[in-house]
């Protein structure tokens, strides 16, 4: 019997808000314990919450981004559960009336090679809510300490369908879901930072079966390859069970990224009581239809939407949409270069094939490059050197080396060319000197250029190249050459 995969995923992730919640207090990673909290966040008696309405309108634009139903009005309800990370004993979440429902991510599954557009599809969403982050627990062999400067962060929880059959499609459903919120400016999506996070829930069945099966949740997934290596091991796991006719039990499993297993926490027999009620100190929120259309304009392009467009009025390659458009830092930098010369083909070129190159080598070992608007070539000094070549004023060859010089120093392509006199030279008459020396001391592409095998001209132009150092305009050469040999 054949066996199929079942996977939903809630994935939490941290607004980038000045201040918390539901206070004024602010958030910002890396702060020395407990320096970020104040008497609402330690939960202390008189205290009143005051929502945060920027974090109601950046939900909205995730709402919106995904297709989602945005609700009328939501409220606010207590999840209540006793763990030291949550100094109220109840966590401010949204349960039977979030503010999201609905909606789906678009998501693209690899494709046969790297090269190659693979398949785009939609995974269906649930809900999004919005809630409260808690602290961090930090856990000693004895002992635990817990850090509150995190503790009411806003947090909205996307919750997937059972949509996803494969480690590759939850890889890439987290790909493109950090894609489109750093590039809304909704979060930054660190993992490492605890600015997103995901638990996978896995359950099997056999083929052709609508049922699902015995859910298994995992947690403990610290990065998106994580989530693919742990929900592939936990999709493994389960088959084999099956296969055997063992029971699956119905627990909560930890990913142990060095063992590469999962490994049981608890069991979860029966779905947690939280006893939700709602917060008695916040009303709810109404949204009018006027509001959303307003935070509907203030969205920017989707990564894919961006990409089928360069695609399409550009011409450019899968190849390098894939690079640009999948950064958003990036794609702004590409356009606004493209906006300065007109020409998108050579500069989608010298930011995939160069700027990158060189980004990547100049990184210490072990870390990641800087992106392209904390390097010294920018979009305008990019556009400039592509305006050279395009101009006639130094040949492509020449602009490489030029590039290199740009990207140490950070001059103008104008200030390397005349320092470095590199300039294409103009003098027709020096040139076709220099071709007929070429001409003379090459019989045999010439013989084979005159029996008619045209390509054979392309090694007299580049031993004229040469001799003029790159200076020479190649359509000038080109054509000399022709004349010349008649």
């Amino acid at each position: 019997m054949e066996y199929e995969a079942v996977i939903g995923l809630e994935v939490h992730v941290q607004l980038k808000t000045r201040s918390k919640m539901f206070t004024r207090v602010a958030y910002r990673y890396g702060e020395p314990p407990n320096t970020l909290t104040n008497p609402v966040v330690l939960a202390l008696p008189g205290t009143l919450p005051v929502m945060n309405a920027e974090a109601v309108r950046k939900s909205i634009k995730v709402g919106l981004m995904f297709s989602c139903q945005i609700a009328e009005v939501c409220k606010w309800d207590r999840k209540n559960y006793f763990y030291p990370d949550s100094p109220k004993n109840y966590q401010i979440s949204q349960y039977d009336k979030p503010l999201c429902l609905g909606g789906g991510v678009e998501i693209e599954l690899p494709g046969p090679s790297r090269n190659v557009m693979g398949a785009h599809r939609v995974v269906k969403l649930t809900r999004i809510h919005l809630e409260e982050d808690v602290g961090k627990l930090t856990h000693f062999s004895h002992d635990s300490l817990i850090d509150y400067n995190r503790a009411g962060t806003p947090l909205i929880e996307i919750v997937s369908e059972p949509d996803m059959h494969s480690a590759d499609e939850a890889f890439a459903y987290l790909t493109a879901l950090r894609m489109c919120l750093i590039s809304a400016g909704i979060s930054d999506c660190d993992m490492e930072k605890g600015q997103m996070r995901c638990d996978a829930n896995v359950s099997v069945r056999p083929k052709g079966e609508t049922k699902l099966g015995t859910k298994v949740e995992i947690k403990n997934l610290n990065s998106i390859s994580g989530v693919r290596n742990g929900v592939e091991h936990e999709i493994k796991r389960q088959t084999q069970c099956a296969l055997k006719g063992e029971r699956i039990a119905q627990e909560t499993r930890r990913w142990d990224a060095q063992l590469s297993v999962t490994q049981s926490m608890r069991s979860k027999e029966q779905a947690h009581d939280y006893r939700y009620f709602p917060d008695p100190d916040l009303m709810p929120v109404r949204t009018t239809p006027e509001q959303i259309e307003k935070l509907r304009k203030e969205i920017p392009e989707l990564p894919f939407d961006k990409q089928r467009r360069y695609q399409k009025d550009w011409e450019l390659p899968y190849t390098i949409t894939s690079v640009i458009c999948y950064d958003h830092e990036l794609a702004a930098y590409f356009e606004e270069a493209v906006a300065l010369c007109g020409q998108p083909k050579a500069v989608a070129n010298y930011i995939a094939n160069d700027l990158l190159r060189e980004l990547a080598a100049e990184a210490p070992h072990g870390e990641s490059p800087k992106s392209a608007t904390q390097c010294k070539i920018t979009a305008k000094t990019l556009a400039g050197l592509v305006k050279l070549v395009e101009g006639g004023v130094i040949s492509k060859q020449i602009a490489k080396d030029v590039f290199l010089e740009m990207f140490k120093s950070g001059e103008t392509a104008e200030a390397v060319v005349d320092r470095k006199g590199l300039r294409v030279q103009s003098d027709t008459g020096e040139l076709e000197k220099i071709c007929a020396e070429i001409i003379a001391a090459n019989p045999k592409p010439v013989a084979e250029y005159k029996g008619g095998k045209l390509n054979a001209i392309n090694a007299l132009k580049g031993q004229v190249m040469k001799q003029t150092k790159g200076q020479a305009n190649p359509q000038t050469v080109d054509e000399v050459l022709k004349k010349l040999l008649g």
